[in-house]
């Protein structure tokens, strides 16, 4: 191994009478036990502290009441803004959703079913009747579900129910890739080349192709988030690619329909966030940067770009601006584009909807979207100009999700939440959630945990304050992928915005394996990991009537241990008795200050200088401790660790390459932790 590229860090002493104790640091998997958090508090579901300044007119009258028809973070923020303007809500929820932050926040709550989201979160008939049961005035529909639904919209008009987004006709018109790109061409908007009609079958997908040269992009009509598109380079891939984009799109939005396009390859993707009214004006609110993405779903965005210049950024903005009005567009949605190194930019798609990501633009421009939106929908015109919208600062969106980010850059994990914070108490930081201590993380709906926001004056205090806030967040019981979203962050390529749709397969591709520390970070994990061993035993010294004897003895002003990271023994001595740890590390000495408060998930340690926050995983009474170092998690079934306690050597290792022997579920099926799937021999 060339490096430690792992944050996890495993101690135990194994002392004998007449020598120190002997620390192994090496790599394993890592199992906690851990304490319950206090009383969640539902203000630290929002914002901790105020990025924006707008005003609330208690004198201007929307609704009385509003109808969430969604779930989890995006619900919550909705109901924070309804609260803020006096307008009551309420929450549906599936029956597994019962005890969910959003109904505990909405003034009122309806079950619409059970967990699977085509019987609850999807069920028109049930949503209409908790509307007709609760008086709802409005729906606002947050993003995905029902949210570009254009028969759930008419069901609303039908009902006199106002539906808070555009009309059908927009919804219709964007919602189809085909009609949406022509509407385009019409508005003078950039398109990329392709045919404009829908492909027949392989064949004509193979003679479209090779008309439009390849590399070209296959997707579906009627798709989104990544779903029903192949990129094919060849006549073969074409028709692999027609025969399996076909079949996603009918099983994912029941369309079948495909178009193809030039793949313009290595692009970025930069959105342009629109808001119209009811009375002909609209605005472009700047850009939002969505470049790193995995399996075309976005995992990081900012606002501004750094790629953009003013001319490309108003050029853009004004087409965007153009397919709005050409189809009367009154909401907040997005126009998306693709743009190459030369900065020129293609219409994608357009969103009829908010989108995940809409912090970012609400940070700089001081804007609230849902507000907006709220506003729009019940018919008074925009409050803003052009020229009123600034770019204030910069603003950076990390999805924090319930993912393994070592299998395929994030395959969904799931599990309850034994222990979480949030990291609300840095300045600039605001997270977007919907959960809890407690919550589980389930099998039916998507696994984003939440999005973590961060604000400063220019780019490089925002991806400052980034790296604080993930190295802050505590989230215990499910795998997550905040090593992933940390190890972006600090990127050279990131930091020097030099990205693309390919950033993840560009600079990991064996996939993601974790932190690599550098040698002055090695010796920072020895000196803090043997400082906490330390402190441990002497807070062990303090107890009272304790039956068991310390490691180490009570008079002891110098220690030295043996420390194994990785195939490499270290020499560490550690001596004071806290806050300050004076520790030489292979000859060279470091001090190591902390409060060494070890009943907290979270340690700030300072070594020379350099403040480090160390998350302490578990302690046991043993002096077994387990430590996050730099973000990183391992994965389970990796050998990440090996530990010597009485002089036994304990081990967690991945299992060995072989042949499937037996498959024991087949597609389709529900599984759960512990299950066994598939019999290698």
């Amino acid at each position: 191994m060339a490096g430690l590229r792992v944050g996890t860090v495993a101690l135990v002493a194994a002392g004998r009478r007449g020598r120190w104790p002997s620390l192994q640091l090496m790599r394993s998997a890592v199992l906690w036990t851990l304490k319950h958090v206090p009383h969640y508090s539902k203000r630290c579901l929002i914002v901790s502290r105020s990025l924006s300044s707008v005003g609330y007119d208690p004198n201007e009258k929307t609704f009385d009441k509003i109808l969430i028809a969604n779930r989890g973070e995006i619900a919550c923020r909705v109901i924070k803004t309804c609260k803020k303007m006096g307008i009551k809500t309420v929450a549906i929820h599936s029956d597994v959703d019962a005890s969910s932050v959003h109904v505990k926040m909405a003034d009122e709550a309806v079950c619409v079913g059970p967990a699977p989201t085509s019987k609850s979160y999807l069920n028109m008939d049930a949503i209409m009747e908790a509307i007709k049961k609760t008086r709802a005035q409005a729906v606002h529909p947050g993003y995905g579900f029902l949210s570009e639904n254009k028969e759930f919209a008419k069901c609303l008009a039908a009902e006199d129910v106002i539906f808070i987004g555009p009309d059908t006709h927009a919804i219709q018109a964007m919602g189809d890739k085909i009609e949406s790109k022509l509407l385009a061409k019409k508005a003078k908007v950039n398109t990329i080349p392709g045919f404009d009609g829908v492909v027949k079958d392989a064949d004509e997908a193979v003679r479209i192709a090779r008309e439009i040269g390849y590399p070209v992009m296959i997707k579906a009509s009627a798709g989104g988030g990544g779903k029903g598109m192949r990129v094919a380079w060849n006549d073969e891939e074409t028709r692999e690619g027609f025969r399996f984009s076909s079949q996603e799109a009918a099983s994912s939005f029941g369309d079948d329909r495909l178009l193809i396009e030039k793949f313009i390859d290595n692009p970025r993707h930069i959105e342009i966030q629109v808001l119209g009214d009811k009375h002909g004006n609209a605005l472009w609110l700047n850009e939002r940067e969505c470049s790193v993405q995995r399996r075309n779903q976005k995992v990081v965005e900012e606002a501004p770009s750094i790629f953009l210049d003013p001319e490309t950024r108003t050029a853009m903005g004004e087409q965007a601006v153009a397919l709005a009005r050409a189809v009367k567009y009154s909401s907040a949605g997005t126009v998306e584009f693709l743009v190459d190194s030369r900065k020129n930019f293609y219409f994608l798609e357009m969103n009829t909807r908010l989108q995940v990501e809409h912090p970012v633009t609400e940070c700089i421009t001081g804007l609230d979207l849902v507000q907006e939106m709220i506003r729009v929908a019940k018919g008074y015109p925009l409050r803003h100009k052009q020229a009123d919208i600034p770019i204030n600062g910069w603003a950076i969106e990390c999805r924090v999700y319930a993912e393994d980010p070592y299998k395929s850059f994030g395959l969904p994990s799931i599990g309850r939440l034994s222990q979480y914070q949030e990291p609300i108490h840095l300045p600039g930081v605001r997270v977007d959630s919907g959960i809890q201590p407690g919550s589980d993380i389930s099998i039916y709906y998507d696994p984003m945990i939440s999005k973590l926001i961060a604000y400063g004056s220019d780019r490089t205090e925002a991806l400052k304050r980034m790296e604080q806030a993930l190295d802050n967040y505590v989230i215990r019981g499910v795998t997550h992928n905040i090593a992933l979203l940390r190890e972006v962050i600090i990127n050279s390529r990131f930091v020097k915005g030099d990205i693309s749709t390919k950033f993840l397969s560009d600079v990991y591709p064996d996939g993601f394996k974790g932190h690599a520390l550098t040698e002055s970070e090695k010796d920072q994990l020895l000196a803090i990991a043997s400082s906490l061993f330390v402190a441990s035993q002497l807070r062990a010294q303090h107890f009272q009537d304790h039956s068991r004897v310390p490691v180490i003895k009570p008079d002891v002003a110098k220690w030295e241990l043996s420390v194994k990271l990785q195939d490499e023994d270290h020499t560490v001595v550690a001596s004071g008795s806290g806050p300050v740890f004076s520790v030489e590390v292979d000859g060279s000495k470091l001090n190591v200050t902390s409060t060494w408060n070890l009943a907290s998930p979270l340690l700030s340690v300072n070594v020379d200088g350099t403040q480090r926050i160390v998350q302490c995983l578990s302690r046991e009474a043993g002096g077994n401790m387990n430590i996050q170092f730099l973000g990183t998690v391992v994965s389970e079934g990796q050998e990440i660790c090996v530990i010597e306690a009485m002089k036994m050597q304990n081990s967690m290792t991945a299992g060995k390459t072989g042949k499937v022997k037996l498959v024991h579920c087949k597609a389709g099926d529900t599984v759960g932790e512990g299950d066994l799937l598939v019999e290698l021999e």
